[in-house]
């Protein structure tokens, strides 16, 4: 295997203080996504009781969130290549804030189709955004230590994510159990009316979002922020990618992006159905929004593990495999076992979760040099298995049980086993 991409790019910043600055303002970012992003644990059982939907039409948010990356990833990195790094995140965040206000009408006419639209929008402006901060990050240093980097902002990603549901759903699901038990009761006037009141009550926290992300793209647009030029190539890369002509040259990339599209299913199934396996497990919607919490804390976990390890005690490549293994055995230990017992085996797929992403990173884009925006684009659009994979879980847990429809992340963390074991060697000549 080639170790061409071993040797920092040569526009990477020299100085370790304006470093630790860049590192600072992509985990500011990170944080962004971690909040944004988990917002949908909370927002699939709340859209499921206010505009009365199956489980199964309620992870069309998942659906309607992640296909944007699919979508926006290639005009996203369009968008990189006529603005750099920074000025693309600033529109990234704008595209956000346009996502966030679209919420509120969503809101006053109960209208899904609009909810589903602000996801998506929302879901674009992180689709730029995480196409330039990805392989900003992982660049801004070594190869060897690009996991120990991305776990750092996999701590600030996830600290936001414990933070987002249980800060959104102490005001949307306040009462909830006893609503939905209220309305089995009502007349179709009252019903709508107390429907329409919950809806209602996503105003205020999109419109803070909304203010959030236009103060934050304005501050990184004036940042201090640095270009890195993924265009030149060091020599060892070059004279390695003398004969590619495509991004489709590389193997170890198009695998790299399907291991990226099932881990990114399992994770948003972890942590998007906790709440509503837990309810459905018997547990009310007001402790059970304690559930993704746990889950990134489990997440956390394992990136500390990652900083402190990676690549001192175990590469990348043996944290992808050993982190898979566990992922398997977890799954089963919910599948095997039932209440709180099953879902706190969900909480520790954030641990399974958490160092696949770092390590697949990396991995995929090894040698690419030239091709490093497009690559990352492949990767970015592989995170709409958060897009299929949920709603594929919402369909089995309508046709069989909330609980056997976890068997679907079994195949998933196989495959990504198999990138960690042989598929991120696979080279063409």
């Amino acid at each position: 295997m080639t170790k061409a991409a071993t040797t920092p790019a040569p526009a990477m910043p020299a100085a370790t203080g304006q470093q630790t600055k860049s590192i600072v303002i992509i985990g500011a970012l990170f944080f962004i996504f971690g909040f944004v992003t988990w917002l949908n644990s909370v927002l699939v059982p709340y859209l499921r009781i206010a505009c009365e939907l199956s489980n199964f039409q309620a992870y069309f948010v998942t659906s309607a969130f992640y296909i944007s990356y699919l979508v926006m990833a290639i005009p996203s990195a369009w968008v990189l290549q006529a603005t750099g790094f920074k000025k693309g995140m600033s529109v990234g965040l704008l595209v956000m804030a346009v996502g966030a206000l679209v919420f509120i009408p969503a809101a006053y006419t109960r209208t899904y189709g609009l909810f589903l639209l602000g996801l998506f929008i929302l879901g674009s402006g992180l689709a730029l955004l995480q196409t330039a901060s990805n392989p900003y990050i992982t660049i801004l240093g070594p190869r060897e230590s690009a996991a120990k980097r991305i776990s750092v902002m996999g701590i600030c990603n996830k600290v936001a994510g414990a933070l987002a549901p249980v800060a959104l759903g102490a005001v949307v699901l306040k009462d909830a159990d006893s609503l939905v038990a209220r309305l089995k009761t009502m007349d179709l006037a009252t019903k709508a009316a107390e429907l329409d009141a919950l809806a209602a009550r996503v105003v205020i926290p999109y419109l803070l979002i909304t203010a959030v992300l236009v103060l934050l793209a304005v501050l990184i647009y004036f940042s201090s922020l640095p270009e890195i030029d993924t265009d030149h190539e060091d020599e060892t890369v070059a004279a390695a990618n003398t004969n590619k002509t495509s991004v489709l040259q590389f193997p170890h990339l198009l695998l790299g992006a399907l291991a990226m599209f099932f881990y990114v299913g399992v994770e948003v199934i972890a942590g998007d159905t906790i709440i509503s396996y837990g309810n459905a497990q018997g547990i009310a919607l007001e402790t059970a929004k304690f559930f993704t919490p746990i889950t990134m804390g489990a997440m956390i976990v394992g990136y500390l593990v990652g900083i402190v390890a990676i690549p001192k005690l175990i590469s990348q490549e043996k944290a992808l495999q050993l982190f898979a293994v566990i992922g398997v055995v977890f799954a089963l230990g919910a599948l095997f076992t039932s209440g709180i017992t099953s879902v706190l085996f969900i909480a520790l797929l954030g641990l399974a979760n958490s160092l696949i992403f770092p390590a697949i990173w990396p991995l995929a884009i090894e040698g690419l040099g030239r091709f490093t925006k497009i690559g990352s684009s492949f990767l970015i659009m592989a995170i709409a298995g958060g897009a299929v994979l949920p709603p594929l879980y919402g369909g089995l847990a309508d046709a069989f049980s909330p609980q056997q429809a976890y068997w679907l992340v079994i195949p998933c963390y196989l495959f990504i086993l198999y990138y960690g074991l042989v598929g991120h060697k696979v080279r063409r000549a």
